[in-house]
């Protein structure tokens, strides 16, 4: 059986198309034009490792479909923020060492946090929100606020938590890291090929007792969908842990029942999806 690195690297596309890898929890691998980025990739036990306690055991239900010591073909790495399973030190180490080309981008916040895990100013980018940059020609990322669960300014005029809205050639392709809905939101996502959106959710015993931040639920996520008319609706972060897992057939039920036209696609880990 092929690696996920060997699947990665022999995917051949056309000059329009994007391929999506999952990586589990939120994180994807993105394939456009040989050029290749990470997002949010979480590739180690490090939660696991260090955020378990009495009252909550963080317990990876899966391992991981590729290792941070492998992708020494990646060009770009975006972290939405710093929690661990986002940006995970062990895999940005790893990446960092192996990947000599690769520069490392996210908020004022992420940035801060890169340099104190050893990663020089020279390979960082800051991308703030409602700001675009060019990384390529015909690759441009624009940040957007990300509101988790409340939208949280940093000291340099944007968010501490921010996705990313990548426009790679002709394709929109949203990530929103860890976010809920808020007023502003939808006008800076419309029309993307595909919304990647958690959908974990949020309730009161998750939050002021097990101190565990939510996301969108599946109403919320299948709702924004629809009113941002998103071609292809991506629900993650439901399946990594238990203490912060939800059943996807829920999300199922509510897209059969509310848009049954809407068209999404639920990854299982190390699962390719190419972006026509």
């Amino acid at each position: 059986m092929r690696s996920l690195k060997e699947i990665v690297l022999g995917t051949q596309l056309l000059p329009s198309q994007v391929a999506l890898f999952y990586l589990g929890q939120v994180g994807f691998l993105i394939k456009y034009h040989e050029k290749y980025l990470m997002v949010d990739g979480y590739l180690s036990d490090y939660v696991d490792r260090n955020c378990s306690s009495d009252l909550v055991r963080w317990e990876r239900l899966y391992e991981t479909p590729i290792r941070g010591e492998e992708l020494d073909f990646v060009d770009y790495v975006f972290c939405t923020h710093t929690h661990y399973d986002h940006a995970d030190p062990y895999t940005l180490k790893a990446v960092a060492d192996c990947s000599k080309k690769a520069v490392f981008a996210g908020c004022a916040t992420v940035c801060q946090a890169l340099r104190e895990y050893g990663i020089p100013m020279s390979r960082i980018c800051k991308v703030q929100a409602d700001q675009e940059v060019a990384f390529e020609d015909d690759i441009h990322v624009i940040g957007v606020p990300a509101a988790h669960e409340e939208l949280h300014p940093d000291q340099e005029g944007g968010y501490q938590e921010t996705g990313f809205l990548f426009v790679l050639g002709d394709k929109r392709i949203f990530h929103s890291g860890d976010c809920c809905p808020y007023d502003g939101l939808e006008q800076r996502i419309m029309n993307c090929d595909a919304l990647i959106l958690p959908i974990n959710g949020r309730d009161y015993y998750r939050r002021y007792v097990k101190d565990i931040i939510g996301c969108f639920d599946s109403m919320e996520a299948v709702t924004i969908a629809s009113h941002t008319h998103a071609r292809l609706l991506v629900p993650v972060h439901w399946d990594l842990y238990e203490v912060n897992a939800v059943n996807p057939g829920s999300f199922v039920d509510i897209i059969h029942k509310q848009t049954p036209a809407q068209s999404y696609h639920i990854f299982v880990p190390g699962e390719r999806y190419i972006v026509d």
